[in-house]
């Protein structure tokens, strides 16, 4: 039982270290907004990955810093959308700012708590996301399981609408302005790169 018990501590100090939280110094370190170019209708292009069928509705690139990373194995969206990274750009991506706002995720939701604001909570909302992302092969699989909090790092692919075969569905959101139910965005990733 001792001999399982340090197996299990081990392997789990091991995946610590690997997802430890980077601790970039202040400053901006993601100025830019993302960048998203809508489809018409008619240009989307639908996937199938297992069970389920992902159309896109805007390709999608961003440079932001991870704020947050939820790992899901066994929620209705774990076979499709491994990882969630909650992630931030603007005043958002700076430490200084950071420092002041606690994050965190849960149930497919990023949460963000002050005690004062150091940013208008408007902004907070406009620079900062809740993201699914869906890996489009192993490569990118791999690479989204070494994204660590405080990294920056550049995505490339597209914003897509997942309908199941057993009727469940799921919209990305368009906008970054929005919170709440239905403001993830869901990413097919194409690439993904720590800068």
């Amino acid at each position: 039982m001792l001999i399982l018990l340090a197996i299990v501590v081990v392997f789990g100090a091991i995946h610590w270290w690997h997802l430890r939280p980077a601790r970039p110094g202040p400053g901006v370190l993601a100025p830019d907004a993302p960048v998203q170019v809508d489809l018409d209708p008619d240009q989307g292009t639908r996937l199938v990955r297992g069970d389920a069928v992902l159309t896109t509705r805007a390709h999608f690139s961003m440079t932001a810093r991870v704020l947050a990373r939820e790992d899901y194995a066994h929620d209705d969206l774990a076979s499709s959308v491994p990882v969630d990274l909650a992630m931030g750009w603007g005043r958002m991506s700076d430490t200084s700012v950071l420092n002041r706002i606690e994050i965190s995720q849960s149930g497919r939701f990023y949460y963000w708590h002050v005690e004062q604001f150091p940013i208008p909570q408007g902004e907070i909302v406009a620079s900062s996301a809740n993201m699914h992302m869906i890996p489009a092969d192993d490569g990118v699989k791999r690479a989204l399981q070494r994204v660590r909090p405080g990294q920056v790092v550049h995505v490339e692919g597209f914003l897509v609408d997942i309908n199941r075969r057993d009727g469940r569905w799921w919209h990305t959101s368009l906008s970054r302005t929005d919170a709440g139910a239905g403001a993830c965005e869901i990413i097919y990733v194409e690439s993904i790169a720590v800068q």
